[in-house]
């Protein structure tokens, strides 16, 4: 079992996501919104920071998957490269609702290289949205491989694997209501 070591705390998280949720409703007062979440990261975000914006707000997800041939542990051995995106993505969950003329969220738990999240704003912006823009809760951004801004950032961490609060290594641990750091995978 490996060991975790919290970044950041629920108390911690609670009062950021609250705090963007105030931006998001202030920037788009009056107005109604689309929260396009990316799964399965971003589903306990988006519905949280949700909660924190009192606007007409509908919801909606994609789901996509980072694939190619990964290096052996051989080739690898401290397995950073399994936690790296491939730059090649599918897309394992279409969105649902039409996106013309809307306001756009894309809500993302963490930018990270960019090389996915680009993907993504591609296939949105295909839809012609009235506007977009990215709501991540983490920003790693000296891991990035291709430029992406968020508008709506929550925290920005070290290079290291964060598990928690959506985020998962192999599946587990996207329950704990922190944010830790995975020591030792």
């Amino acid at each position: 079992m490996p060991d975790l070591k919290v970044l950041l705390s629920r108390d911690q998280i609670a009062k950021r996501v609250a705090e963007m949720g105030e931006e998001i409703a202030r920037d788009y007062r009056g107005q109604s919104i689309i929260f396009v979440g990316v799964l399965k990261g971003a589903a306990v975000f988006l519905s949280d920071l949700a909660r924190h914006v009192p606007l007409d707000a509908t919801f909606d997800f994609i789901g996509v998957s980072s694939y190619g041939n990964r290096p052996t542990p051989k080739e690898d051995p401290a397995g950073h490269a399994a936690w790296d995106s491939l730059g090649e993505v599918r897309v394992t969950k279409d969105m649902d609702n039409s996106l013309t003329d809307r306001h756009v969220i894309l809500v993302e738990d963490i930018l990270d290289t960019g090389l996915t999240l680009n993907y993504i704003t591609k296939l949105v912006e295909a839809h012609q949205p009235k506007s977009l823009c990215i709501a991540a809760l983490l920003d790693k951004p000296s891991r990035r491989k291709q430029p992406i801004k968020a508008k709506y950032i929550g925290f920005t961490i070290p290079d290291v694997y964060v598990v928690g609060y959506g985020l998962d290594y192999a599946e587990r641990y996207r329950n704990l209501p922190d944010i830790c750091v995975i020591e030792n995978p």
